[in-house]
């Protein structure tokens, strides 16, 4: 019985060992067709194999660094009071960039207003000086001038394509208190005579002696910011003439459309405290 068992061990033996004689052989013709395809490709195409060989390797690449430290600004400006930068972007500069160069604009501008407000809350936190806030605002300009720019091509589109803004709509209505503002409508799941939530909000109107007496008042304060708004343009242009009585009288009807300019010279308040020399 043993001598069976040691001739079956012996038959398996051989047989794992003619298996991998076999798989041995298999992958070495397999190493030997591809090199043989790489020649070929490399004659056909006047390839040295070497190059094949690199080609087919994986890019090493340095993965890129995209860390909180994009949040603040660079360490160099930590300690500083002041950061030199340029101005905002106007609205002609924009207008001569393309769709593509906007959106980049736009996305270079929201990370740089990202990373200013991080800096600005951190050193609130710190109890330290931010260093040129007027950052804030040159962005702030620069995002509203290009929202612009876009708002112009899409209703000039929307004109040239269905002869409408592609605007919302909007109307003039009255608040509870009587104050009118430009409403703009939006969409809603419910049409309007089953949306009971906005009947509600939209039912409810203003009357009575109080809000009489509120837009009384109310209307004479905006008339009268209006009123001194005037008298406040009107004495300038008189200072700047008494001053300057040879100035350039349409650039001061551009800059103050508001004022009669024709009216104001022929009075006596921009002769100044002189007296004119009489010719003999």
């Amino acid at each position: 019985m043993s001598g069976f068992t040691k001739v079956i061990n012996v038959s398996q033996s051989v047989r794992n060992l003619c298996y991998s004689i076999g798989n041995l052989s298999l992958q070495q013709a397999h190493k030997n067709s591809s090199k043989l395809l790489r020649a070929t490709q490399c004659m056909q195409t006047s390839i040295s194999p070497l190059t094949v060989t690199l080609a087919n390797r994986q890019f090493s690449t340095t993965p890129r660094n995209n860390d909180l430290m994009q949040f603040f600004d660079d360490p160099k400006n930590w300690s500083e009071n002041e950061v030199k930068v340029g101005r905002a972007w106007k609205l002609d500069e924009l207008r001569i960039k393309s769709n593509k160069e906007l959106h980049q604009l736009w996305f270079v501008l929201l990370k740089e207003r990202n990373m200013l407000l991080t800096m600005e809350h951190e050193c609130n936190d710190q109890m330290e000086l931010f260093p040129s806030p007027d950052r804030l605002d040159k962005v702030k300009i620069s995002m509203e001038n290009l929202e612009a720019v876009v708002r112009e091509r899409n209703k000039a589109y929307h004109l040239l394509e269905t002869g409408e803004t592609g605007e919302r709509p909007q109307r003039l209505v009255a608040n509870n208190l009587g104050i009118r503002y430009m409403y703009k409508y939006c969409e809603h799941v419910l049409p309007p005579h089953m949306n009971i939530k906005w009947i509600k909000t939209r039912s409810i109107g203003y009357g009575g002696r109080a809000v009489r007496k509120f837009l009384l008042q109310y209307r004479e304060k905006l008339y009268n910011e209006k009123r001194k708004g005037k008298n406040r343009s009107r004495n300038e242009v008189m200072m700047m003439l008494r001053r300057n009585p040879n100035m350039d009288r349409d650039m001061l009807r551009r800059k103050f459309p508001n004022v009669d300019i024709d009216k104001l010279v022929n009075t006596d308040k921009i002769r100044g405290h002189y007296i004119p020399k009489i010719q003999s």
